[in-house]
């Protein structure tokens, strides 16, 4: 497993560096944001395991940072601890309805903040809301979020964008896994970014697993955000690869015989379904028709790994 990333959202200069040099030091990747403003612009870049979230903070509060993050479909899903000097139960209740996971009062014991950390994150993972690489919403969260379009008919306006990533396993077999993580996440943020340029504040982006991803978007340019995905993909991946395959074009990789084959470099494919043309009877039927579509505009892909 990677590095899971802690976003802390401090004005306290002192406090944000001694929880920064802390976490850092237990393994994490940490991030800090004086505001929360600059909150809610680092979420919408990268999105972090878990929040530890001050609430007094200049230019907004605490509270209206976790609605925000709340309310947003692709942030929803993130822990948020709440760091206060206030400790009344009414202050506490208030935080637990925006929807807080936890919340630790200043002068705090820093090992008990490091557990409740801990905690929230193993949570998340173990009822699968998100994938441990990338940090993006997984296996249940995905199908929760198709259940909720489903149920809703106003919401018709969404189309679901099967990805995934071509050669990535022969990738790995090259590079080795560590490096295989590093593209994940790097697709992780470059969708996020086209969804950001190109899609609505109510679009979501998951991480089923492996080399699998998902964009529901609402917008009405979903084949030009699919386009971008693919296109953006293709060559800024390559910045992954060493000198020598990036001038080549391509990797060098044994077979099961010994043989030297020759690996493309990694692409994206992609299929689409959407609400505004079909009614779908359940999210099984949403999910196989995309991966069919992405299939059969892949051929290529399919061929390639036949012969091999």
């Amino acid at each position: 497993m990677s590095k899971a990333k802690i976003l802390v959202v401090e004005d306290d200069v002192d406090i944000s560096n001694m929880l920064r040099i802390y976490f850092s030091g237990q393994g994490y990747e940490v991030q800090v944001a004086p505001r929360g403003g600059d909150a809610l612009d680092y979420t919408r870049k990268q999105l972090p395991h878990l929040i530890v979230l001050d609430i007094m903070l200049p230019d907004m509060d605490g509270y209206a940072v976790c609605k925000e993050l709340r309310t947003t479909t692709r942030t929803s899903h993130i822990p948020i601890i709440f760091l206060t000097q206030k400790d009344e139960r009414s202050d506490k209740i208030a935080g637990l309805e925006l929807g807080a996971d936890d919340y630790i009062t200043k002068p705090f014991d820093i090992e008990e903040l490091k557990l409740r950390v801990q905690n929230a994150i193993q949570r998340s993972e173990m009822i699968s809301l998100t994938d441990a690489n990338s940090g993006l919403p997984s296996g249940r969260l995905i199908e929760d979020q198709l259940r909720r379009l489903m149920r809703d008919p106003a919401a018709n306006t969404w189309t679901y964008i099967d990805l995934k990533i071509n050669f990535l396993e022969y990738f790995k077999d090259v590079y080795g896994f560590v490096a295989g993580n590093e593209v994940q996440r790097f697709a992780a943020i470059l969708l996020g970014e086209v969804v950001d340029e190109l899609g609505t504040a109510n679009d979501f982006v998951g991480h089923p697993g492996g080399d699998n991803f998902v964009v529901i978007t609402h917008a009405d340019r979903a084949d030009q955000i699919e386009a971008e995905i693919v296109a953006r993909f293709a060559g800024e991946v390559k910045q992954h690869y060493s000198f020598i395959d990036r001038e080549r074009g391509y990797m060098i990789v044994q077979d099961a015989d010994g043989n030297d084959r020759q690996v493309p470099l990694m692409t994206v494919s992609s299929g689409a379904v959407s609400a505004r043309t079909r009614t779908f009877a359940d999210i099984r039927e949403i999910t196989e028709l995309a991966a069919e579509n992405r299939r059969t505009g892949s051929a290529a892909m399919e061929q390639y790994e036949t012969e091999w």
